[in-house]
């Protein structure tokens, strides 16, 4: 007898149910196939693209299913653990379907009592300086035009840890390794929340460089070393922020009639930054605060004055996944662990990943994560483990949106392709692919879906470790448009051309270097 829960079929006998999701057969171990099934030349094939001598002495899981009824159709070492980069985000955006709903939304609140202000977050990253304007609008509109205390900025819906364990401090500058907090303001419109943009303007050569900050804050002090240098020289510059400081340091050249260069730089403490914006915009509306803006809580009984909603999971997954964005990665597990424990931590959070993973087949002995983004170096999975997720979701009710939020081979649009927008283009994978890429120096992953010539659905992970120079993501591509293909003449091998997205970053992350 057979019985089919999460969409997949596996023999009665022997079946392991794990917290009421019918995971993998306890007898069937990495490198075992549910059940033997003719591959044609697909072994063959696969294999012969492994042998690519950049592979040599690396970790390399590849494991492919069909999708409808769990079988392996190919495995290599599909059981080794490795670091999986960003498809970490595949079990986190998981888990946040699952726990949280389709339907979630962050919610921003201003409230007052007691001649104080209050501003308080749920985790909103897609706020942005004219959201904050809007609610200074409503407060102006409610015919406030002074605020007798303080501006009181409450982020306690999440704890006071801003960067997960395991993050390399060198990163920590950078827009795709921004802070966690409750309260955050984005200063564009793919949500780096906790950022700011730094552009840089020439003048006259031999003069100072021009510099601004979108949005306007006074949070960031700026310190403008750099120069305009000759037109038609190269430009030199070199925009850092140290580690604890919000001090903007900008250094070299920028020649003169170049366009303005923008560059995106976190900021330490994105509570304080984004109370500073909102209170920016008070005034803009006529609203004066008499008192400091600092953090702290909102008292019982304060009266709601104005509120902002976030776009639904649903929505914002897109922008999440397609993008691969660490913070939201990171502000969902912490939401997540307010959900399950009542408390806004990874400590909460994390776990509860990692159970919601094992509800849907996941041997959560073999997963370790450290962060929901993946980032971070520590984290390990396996390919089996993200085929059997992959696989097993596609029974989930969330499970349309869940798909719609990977990126998609070679289609153009941050929010169509994402991370595969420049991959795979003229191939059988072009449209076909929706998989999530994962990128950090030595680690390469590309985890998704994508339909045979027949229209069956191939469930399929390929994860790469410690290769020889940069990420041998064109080999990732091979497999994907091997798949695609079936092995159809002309196309089956063909080498796709290298992937202009490699590198030790995922693409969408380095123009914030």
């Amino acid at each position: 007898m057979i019985i089919r829960s999460l969409g997949v079929a596996v023999p009665l006998a022997g079946t392991l149910v794990v917290g009421g999701a019918a995971a993998l057969p306890a007898h069937a171990a990495p490198g075992q196939s549910l059940a033997k099934v003719p591959a044609g030349d697909l072994a063959g094939d696969l294999d012969a693209i492994l042998k690519d001598g950049r592979l040599k002495g690396a970790k390399v899981g590849v494991v492919v299913r069909d999708a409808r009824s769990g079988r392996v159709l190919y495995d290599r070492d599909g059981g080794v653990a490795v670091m999986p980069a960003s498809n970490n985000k595949l079990p986190t955006s998981a888990a946040a379907f699952g726990i949280l709903g389709a339907g979630y939304r962050f919610r921003t609140t201003v409230s007052a009592k007691g001649g104080n202000l209050y501003l308080k977050g749920t985790g909103d990253t897609t706020m942005r300086a004219a959201d904050y304007d809007r609610l200074a609008a409503a407060v102006a509109g409610k015919g406030i035009r002074e605020v007798e205390g303080d501006l009181v900025a409450d982020d306690t819906w999440f704890d006071a840890d801003r960067v997960p364990d395991g993050w390399n401090p060198g990163d920590l500058q950078y827009a795709y390794a921004g802070q966690t907090s409750a309260l955050t303001v984005s200063p564009n419109a793919d949500f780096d929340a906790g950022s700011i943009d730094v552009t840089v303007a020439a003048t006259r050569p031999g003069r100072r460089v021009k510099v601004g900050l979108r949005p306007a804050t006074g949070v960031v002090r700026i310190d403008n070393r750099a120069t305009t240098g000759p037109a038609g020289s190269p430009s030199t510059l070199a925009v850092n922020r140290r580690n604890g400081s919000n001090t903007i340091t900008i250094t070299g050249r920028h020649p003169a009639g170049a366009p303005e260069a923008s560059v995106l730089r976190t900021v330490a403490g994105p509570t304080l930054y984004a109370a500073d914006v909102f209170r920016r915009a008070l005034k803009a509306h006529g609203v004066r605060v008499a008192g400091a803006t600092e953090r702290g809580r909102t008292p019982a009984g304060a009266e709601t004055i104005a509120t902002r909603t976030s776009m639904p999971l649903s929505r914002l997954a897109k922008p999440f996944m397609k993008l691969s964005n660490n913070v939201m990665a990171e502000t969902l597990v912490k939401a997540i662990g307010r959900k399950v424990r009542g408390e806004g931590t990874w400590a909460a959070g994390l776990p509860a990943v990692t159970a919601y993973a094992g509800r849907l087949g996941v041997d959560t002995s073999r997963i370790t994560m450290t962060d929901g983004s993946g980032l971070a170096r520590s984290n390990r999975t396996t390919a089996w483990q993200l085929s059997t997720l992959l696989a097993n979701a596609r029974e989930q009710t969330w499970f349309p949106a869940w798909y719609a939020s990977l990126p998609v081979a070679g289609k153009s649009g941050p929010l169509v392709g994402g991370t595969l927008a420049r991959r795979m283009a003229g191939t059988a994978a072009e449209g076909n692919v929706h998989a999530k890429t994962g990128t950090l120096t030595g680690v390469t992953a590309l985890s998704g879906y994508v339909r045979d010539p027949g229209g069956r659905t191939l469930v399929f992970s390929v994860v790469f470790n410690g290769y020889a120079g940069s990420a041998p993501k064109d080999i990732e591509d091979e497999i994907a448009v091997r798949l695609a293909t079936g092995g159809g003449a002309g196309s089956a091998l063909r080498r796709t051309a290298p992937s202009v997205d490699g590198g030790g970053l995922e693409p969408t992350w380095r123009r914030s270097r």
